[in-house]
């Protein structure tokens, strides 16, 4: 069922992230005071008295004299957002008054047919609601004194929002269970191409993508219809180094891309080929390894590598991301579009692994062979085996005793074997058991 859609617009530094997360009632948006923090077009679920709606947070728009071509594309993705929204809130700052840009935003702004709000924001107390009548200058109708920060003015805004929302469209009764959508992210350190990657995948410029490190601050999604099923693909910020982390901003767009990980079935590790591998690079294979999801690493800008740097390049790959196993490594050009094609049967292979189901005869008769070709020390011994779960593959072993470590290794290594579960991550669970019980 597709929400109708709210765009909150205005120049840079107004208020838009704040006024987002206050109708959220958490901190989604990254917030900072500071101009051009929001980048990308983000898109959240929001309600309102049992009223569900997609807010859409844009980037300060500028006009093109006043910024460079990051500005410009910032400022383009804020004007698709007006042209699509069924309602627009463009957002000034009361304290300040009407600039020159609030003026050119409401050009944009009035010659769309859907309502528009004119929000005040930062009328932080009723003395200060005086400020608003200045507003009144762009044509937007009345403003709306608003507090973003404190609240104020915020509910009130709300109960005239879903007034005018479009109708949802009906509930079709006795339609089929959803299907499951598996979660990508895209990672890697910044300015290595994952945007472009992001872009080249869903067939978009969903997120801005400029050759200035940092560009990606919070994590964008979207939902690919592909050969293998729907696929969804998060654009992470890059990664830097915690030592290195030491903005708010940056802070928290780690924190998001750290929890994509951790919430994504498969994830495409980005790696810039020119340069090679990287200790931030091995610390962040590292990180993903950890989260128990599949990896599949991209060497993007291999065109711009002669025969000896592309052997090189392998090799130095092979030795310092070892732990990965059996990954699959392709080798793209993410600008060009070379080789992405790949990616494709690659994602359809580790999420088919990942979603695999053994049956419990089949799993015992592996652990029974295994045993018989490497009995475990000290007279342990695995009575029964079962898979519990996927999303990884989950195995429940009923042991008589504790086993060590590196039999359990051992074990894993023989089902990963057995079932041709490729690099998907493998998780295994003992549970002591007496052999009369």
């Amino acid at each position: 069922m597709t929400l109708p859609t709210v765009a909150i617009v205005g120049r840079p530094n107004v208020g838009k992230s704040t006024l987002v997360n206050r109708f959220l009632g958490r901190r989604e948006a990254i917030v900072e005071e500071r101009p051009g923090v929001t980048r990308d077009r983000k898109e959240l679920v929001a309600e309102w008295q049992g009223r569900e709606f997609t807010i859409i947070d844009t980037g300060g728009w500028m006009a093109d004299s006043d910024g460079d071509a990051l500005d410009a594309k910032v400022s383009r993705q804020s004007e698709r957002a007006i042209r699509e929204a069924d309602v627009v809130l463009m957002v000034a700052d009361a304290s300040v008054g009407v600039t020159t840009d609030d003026q050119l935003v409401a050009d944009l702004v009035r010659r769309i047919d859907n309502p528009v709000f004119l929000v005040a924001n930062k009328t932080d107390s009723e003395k200060q609601e005086h400020q608003i009548w200045d507003l009144m200058s762009l044509g937007l109708g009345e403003p709306m004194a608003v507090s973003a920060l404190h609240g104020l003015g915020a509910a009130d805004l709300l109960d005239r929002i879903i007034e005018v929302l479009p109708d949802a469209p009906e509930l079709v009764v006795d339609e089929p269970a959803e299907e499951r959508i598996f979660s990508v992210s895209i990672v890697g350190r910044p300015n290595v191409g994952k945007s472009t990657l992001f872009n080249r995948l869903i067939g978009e410029d969903r997120s801005v993508v400029h050759d200035r490190p940092g560009t990606t601050r919070d994590a964008i999604d979207t939902i690919v219809e592909t050969p293998g099923g729907p696929i969804r693909f998060v654009d992470t910020a890059g990664m830097r180094r915690k030592a290195r982390v030491d903005e708010e901003t940056e802070y928290y767009s780690l924190v998001r891309a750290l929890r994509a990980v951790d919430e994504s079935d498969v994830a495409l590790l980005v790696i810039d080929a020119t340069v090679g591998v990287t200790a931030q690079d091995q610390r962040l294979a590292e990180r993903v390894d950890a989260a128990g999801c599949p990896i599949v690493v991209l060497l993007n800008k291999w065109e711009l590598l002669d025969a000896e740097a592309r052997r090189d390049a392998m090799v130095t790959l092979e030795r310092k991301l070892h732990f990965i196993g059996e990954s699959p490594v392709l080798r793209i050009s993410a600008l060009t579009g070379k080789s992405v094609q790949k990616l494709w049967p690659a994602l359809e292979d580790a999420i088919t692994d990942y979603s695999t189901r053994i049956p419990t005869r089949k799993v015992n008769q592996s652990i029974r062979a295994a045993q018989v070709a490497q009995p475990a020390p000290d007279g342990g011994r695995v009575l029964y085996a079962t898979q519990g779960a996927t999303d990884p593959p989950t195995f429940t072993l009923f042991a008589n005793k504790e086993l060590p470590r590196t039999y359990l290794r051992f074990l894993e290594r023989r089902l990963r074997e057995d079932f041709d579960l490729g690099n998907t991550p493998i998780k295994l669970r003992v549970r002591r058991r007496s052999e009369t019980s």
